[in-house]
């Protein structure tokens, strides 16, 4: 299990439920939900039948990467902006954010009905409409405007998108250094290869409202009338940052290149909403945010407690796919 998931038990829910909603609200059940490493998360029952979830951050002690500072407080920011600003996204409502010495930071947010496209994909269920009313919520999202580039908080961000990005990769390098992640050139090669095209940044004139984890995983999907499905939510908003919308467009074709795929169903449905251009910097900008994800996805391995001989597949690839956006940003 990642060090960052906190041991909880039924009695620590229950603790939680009633910080958040006072003594009166009783727990039924509850059990822990699969999914993403960085957060404990559990499903509740409460006694006037409501289901609920209980997303409970890293314990104090444990090490983070950079980015990850303050994550839980993040998305209750996160969920009240989209709430406000993009009422059409579904997404969790926020019942209670909370902060405590001893029980760290927590969201409560109810439960969204659906199982993730990835899921649903596994067991060979068509998913395409539901893909597509993904992009079409994505580009929603994507009309929300911030205030600066990056992340908010005192995290890596900057006046323009080109300082955030490069602020924002500088954190990655550095994590990697503290947890001596081997990367497959240099860190000063990596930084060198990406200024050489920062230019190609400088199109980016508005910091949209940015989900970033948008993998199949995060995306929720219940029957429609038809039996086939529906999109009917969008989950883990914690990693949120402003920026440029095409690198929301690079988690979703995870491992794949949106640049090559315009038929996608995901893509298809961004573009009825909001058209995007693919000239060469806009490729340029892709490859970039590729590079970035990718890093992140190794850098973040040890944090996680995975190594390369827990892990060999995920090592392997995540340095092929390195490998081939390094080599791209090499060529003249």
């Amino acid at each position: 299990m990642s060090p960052t998931r906190r041991r909880l038990d039924p009695d620590q829910v229950r603790r939680y439920v009633a910080a958040s909603l006072g003594p009166s609200s009783r727990v039924t059940d509850c059990g822990p939900l699969d999914g993403g490493g960085f957060a404990a998360v559990w499903w509740v029952t409460l006694d006037d039948r409501r289901r609920v979830v209980l997303k409970v951050g890293p314990p104090p002690q444990v090490p983070l990467l950079r980015y990850e500072r303050g994550l839980v407080a993040a998305e209750a920011r996160y969920l009240r902006r989209v709430a406000a600003q993009a009422p059409t996204v579904p997404v969790p409502p926020l019942l209670h954010h909370g902060s405590d010495p001893e029980l760290g930071d927590w969201l409560l947010t109810g439960l969204l009905a659906g199982r993730t496209l990835h899921d649903l994909a596994e067991a060979g269920v068509d998913t395409r409409r539901a893909r597509a009313e993904f992009g079409a919520a994505l580009a929603a999202l994507h009309r929300v405007t911030g205030d600066r580039y990056g992340y908010d908080g005192d995290r890596a961000g900057g006046a323009t998108w080109r300082a955030a990005f490069t602020a924002m990769l500088d954190d990655l390098l550095a994590d990697a250094a503290d947890w001596r992640v081997p990367l497959p050139v240099p860190a000063r090669r990596i930084r060198e290869l990406v200024g050489r095209h920062a230019h190609v940044l400088d199109a980016v004139r508005r910091p949209a409202l940015l989900h970033f984890d948008g993998w199949a995983g995060n995306v929720l999907a219940v029957p429609g009338a038809d039996g086939a499905p529906r999109l009917s939510g969008l989950v883990d908003g914690e990693r949120h940052l402003h920026g440029d919308p095409l690198l929301d467009l690079v988690s979703p074709l995870l491992f794949r290149r949106t640049e090559d795929e315009p038929d996608d169903p995901f893509l298809r449905g961004y573009r009825m909403v909001t058209p995007y251009p693919l000239d060469a910097g806009a490729r340029r900008r892709l490859g970039l945010y590729r590079l970035h994800l990718y890093l992140l996805m190794t850098v973040e391995m040890p944090s996680r407690g995975m190594t390369a001989g827990s892990h060999p597949g995920r090592v392997a690839r995540l340095a092929e796919l390195l490998d081939r956006e390094l080599a791209d940003l090499a060529r003249p």
